[in-house]
């Protein structure tokens, strides 16, 4: 489970925890770790330059699957952190999405983050 407290003094890092992954969501592992953790830290669990993913603001009833296919095809504005607006990632390729998603949802769920109804 997701620490209730951020790792070490950071309140935009979380410990997560792994499990064994499915083999779509290892491959989503690699892409992510190649491609996205330079932001938004190894797994996820948040870094320098971006939030984490493993995070509840972005359980799927909040920011669902098309919330982060369009961040990555087109970019977004700042709006739940202070790590600046997040510039399209045109390197990732399309097919390699699929596999992003099931890793960030498969880990999400292995660290307790399931879908709630967001409420504006």
């Amino acid at each position: 489970m997701v620490s209730s407290l951020y790792a070490g003094h950071k309140k935009s890092h979380v410990d997560v925890k792994i499990d064994d992954l499915s083999p779509m969501a290892t491959k989503g592992q690699v892409v992510f770790n190649t491609s996205c953790a330079s932001c938004h830290g190894v797994n996820a669990a948040g870094g320098i330059g971006g939030p984490p993913l493993i995070h509840n603001i972005y359980n799927p009833g909040h920011h669902a699957n098309k919330s982060f296919t369009n961040a990555v095809r087109n970019g977004v504005r700042q709006h739940h952190w202070k790590f600046g607006d997040m510039p399209p990632q045109k390197h990732i390729a399309f097919g390699d999405l699929v596999f992003l998603m099931k890793f960030i949802r498969e880990v999400q769920q292995q660290n307790g983050i399931t879908t709630v109804v967001h409420k504006m």
